[in-house]
């Protein structure tokens, strides 16, 4: 009997891998979160990223409050089964919730961490802040 495909996932104790959503034709990548085992069942069931969010130990559907949703193209594994690595169409080009195209928006020069991407729109404007 062949074991199922999300056991083949090397889980941390906590039931956790993280996962890197990669941009389908730039190959950038747009952010790190982490998946469970429902997260990552959910997004292969959907087709949308679904992630554990840590901090409200809560699933998060990417996109659901933001409207800027992960349409997920190929989920694949590395070579130790402990990362996830999900190819991603990013829908309205912003990906983090600080409102940039990707989270990785500082780069160090000198010793110094510079924002080097732009805020394409105001997250208060994106979550309905008041």
């Amino acid at each position: 009997m062949s074991k199922d495909w999300l056991d083949m996932i090397k889980w941390d104790d906590r039931g956790l891998v993280p996962a890197i959503a990669q941009e389908m034709g730039s190959g950038k990548v747009l952010m790190l979160s982490w998946m469970n085992r429902e997260s990552l069942q959910l997004t292969r069931k959907t087709g949308h990223a679904v992630y554990w969010s840590r901090s409200r130990n809560a699933l998060w559907h990417k996109g659901e409050a933001s409207g800027h949703w992960q349409v997920v193209h190929a989920i694949q594994v590395d070579c130790d089964a402990d990362v996830v690595l999900l190819e991603v169409e990013q829908k309205g080009s912003i990906a983090c919730h600080t409102g940039r195209h990707n989270c990785f928006f500082r780069e160090l020069h000198a010793d110094q961490w510079v924002e080097i991407a732009p805020v394409l729109k105001d997250p208060d404007t994106i979550y309905n802040q008041s």
